[in-house]
């Protein structure tokens, strides 16, 4: 188990468990959440005994959302009334910096499977927009909050979310700013699956991330490479680009056990190699 100062990570592979462990304060986002999230996906992406993360929260909801108080001081360009253009040129690196605390998620090449329960707002949106899968039970409650306390979503989930509810939907939640229920995030397919309870959740989480670490790492994590590549390209794009990766992998110590373990009339045992 390694501990951070906002994440609890427990590795039990072929799984990872990442925590947002701040329950007493709802998981609200300070700058450690901010700071550490690179350093824990990094190290899980570059585990080989790793093969699916379960990204979940302590206490009795997922994110309360950013920590105005704690991170004024990180950010301390947005209280300035002088907003000159020094001012600004220090901001930019910064937010930056935090859009990578969500970017480090869809970078990792280990999928990701978010099990939301309870409150799920503002960058925790923003957080598990990044992610390759979404689940949730039927207490949680999701909001794109940032239009509600007067800043633009600018640490991913606008660039994101449209990918995963489409365009009418995701424009509805940035302007509205309202708290919607698991059974409309089921709706919009904003979550895969609502399940009755925390304990339900969890449960399905593991099996569906376990089933996941039972396929070959080398065509999993591809062909998450792939999916991440094609947002925003061309079939064309996509097509040579998977090409590319589909040569790179093959042949492989798992395309050679799937052969023998078919013929063998077994479950396969894949290595990665």
């Amino acid at each position: 188990m390694s501990e951070y100062k906002y994440y609890l990570v427990e590795k039990k592979p072929p799984l990872a468990w990442v925590y947002l462990n701040r329950p007493e304060k709802k998981n609200a986002m300070n700058p450690p959440a901010w700071l550490e999230s690179p350093a824990v996906f990094a190290d899980l992406d570059n585990d080989p005994d790793i093969r699916a993360i379960v990204l979940a929260a302590k206490g009795p909801g997922f994110c309360a959302g950013i920590d105005l108080v704690e991170m004024s001081g990180f950010v301390s360009e947005i209280a300035d009334q002088n907003q000159k253009g020094g001012t600004k040129w220090k901001f930019i690196p910064k937010i930056y910096q935090l859009q990578e605390t969500m970017t480090c998620i869809e970078r990792c090449r280990k999928p990701v499977i978010a099990a939301v329960h309870g409150i799920c707002i503002g960058a925790g949106l923003d957080m598990i927009t990044a992610c390759d899968i979404r689940l949730c039970s039927e207490d949680a409650v999701f909001s794109l909050r940032e239009a509600a306390v007067g800043f633009v979503a600018d640490v991913g989930v606008l660039q994101r979310i449209p990918h995963i509810v489409g365009q009418g939907y995701a424009r509805e939640l940035a302007y509205r700013a309202n708290n919607i229920t698991a059974k409309r995030a089921k709706e919009i397919l904003l979550v895969n699956e609502v399940y009755k309870d925390q304990a339900t959740l969890m449960k399905e989480a593991e099996a569906m991330a376990l089933e996941i670490a039972g396929n070959s790492p080398l065509a999993v994590q591809a062909s998450k490479v792939v999916l991440n590549y094609g947002i925003g390209k061309t079939v064309d794009d996509g097509l040579k680009y998977v090409a590319s990766m589909s040569a790179n992998i093959v042949p492989s110590d798992d395309l050679f056990e799937a052969f023998t373990a078919f013929s063998e009339k077994r479950k396969p045992r894949f290595t990665g190699k």
